[in-house]
């Protein structure tokens, strides 16, 4: 029988919140191709010559408020995942590795493939296909294997948004805080915008965020809910409804009391923690709001484990 192993691959995080920190992790981040599709001979000098004399020290700040004795969530939930699935599966090779840091996809690779791992499963996890995301994870996976003699048998997992264990996971947790909070007037689901021109260019992003929206709200019934996008970066047009103008807008609307949701996060990181929970959250509440529950994902939980254990389990 053929010994098998799980990467599970996250975006990553600075080394510390110092700026030089946050400039050499932005350098590589904001140098991928499929990240920023513009040509390098345009896009590295305004890279070089004034984003990365700039975002730092602003991106650091905003890092600084998230660090939790002296580590990054995404990074302490991520590893946390790790330790979670070896548990339930105490006879597969697990391990994680970072598109952007460390450890590096390429160095948690060689530490499989060191201890003897012949049928390999990779997850990003991303529940839904970008090619800014899942797309950049591919090709750092096939880079490494471009380069090796030996090849293992691969399964790469595109996507996972259509999962019954995920559907339900955020479906339950959705339902459980509406039980608690029963004045709830809608639930907003925020995904992770990427610039309209990819989704033109073939990305299936929006369609599956979408049908992500389509299948939990399935679970949960007739509500009125509202789906957006955050985290806009540059100048470019990007998909829309954003996050930010939707809030600012919803207690004109009438809707005062809302839950969101990040269904397209598998663990809190900064565009939950400080772009959700703290910067969209002053927004509403600026504009007439009057509660605002954030609804977290897996983070540590359990059932994300158990979740990638029935992905790779299966055929």
């Amino acid at each position: 029988m053929k010994k098998r192993g799980i990467l599970l691959v996250n975006l990553g995080t600075p080394e510390n919140t110092s700026p030089q920190a946050l400039r050499k992790y932005l350098k590589k981040f904001l140098s991928d191709r499929r990240v920023i599709k513009t040509h390098p001979l345009l896009w590295q000098p305004l890279l070089n010559g004034v984003i990365l004399n700039t975002r730092p020290k602003k991106s650091a700040k905003l890092y600084e408020k998230i660090v939790k004795d002296g580590e990054f969530p995404l990074l302490t939930y991520t590893a946390a995942q790790e330790k979670n699935l070896q548990e339930i599966c105490p006879d597969v090779e697990v391990a994680m590795g970072m598109s952007y840091s460390e450890p590096s996809i390429e160095s948690s690779l060689e530490s499989l493939l060191s201890k003897g791992v012949e049928e390999l499963t990779v997850l990003p996890m991303y529940p839904q296909y970008s090619g800014t995301t899942v797309g950049s994870v591919f090709d750092s996976v096939m880079n490494f294997f471009l380069k090796k003699d030996h090849i293992v048998d691969l399964k790469f997992i595109r996507s996972f948004y259509k999962e019954p264990l995920y559907i339900k996971y955020f479906a339950d947790k959705i339902k459980e805080t509406l039980a608690n909070e029963e004045d709830i007037e809608a639930v907003v689901f925020s995904y992770h915008g990427i610039p309209l021109s990819y989704v033109t260019d073939g990305d299936t992003y929006p369609e599956e965020c979408t049908e992500t929206t389509r299948l939990i709200m399935e679970e949960l019934g007739d509500f009125p809910h509202y789906q957006t996008y955050q985290s806009k970066f540059g100048p470019a047009e990007w998909l829309t409804p954003a996050t930010d103008d939707t809030l600012k807008q919803l207690p004109g609307q009438g809707i005062k009391k809302i839950l969101i949701v990040a269904p397209g996060f598998v663990v809190d990181c900064l565009e939950t923690i400080e772009e959700l929970e703290e910067e969209n959250k002053e927004y509403f509440l600026e504009n007439g709001g009057e509660k605002y529950v954030y609804v977290s994902p897996f983070n540590e939980d359990m059932a994300f484990a158990e979740l990638v254990k029935e992905i790779a389990e299966k055929k």
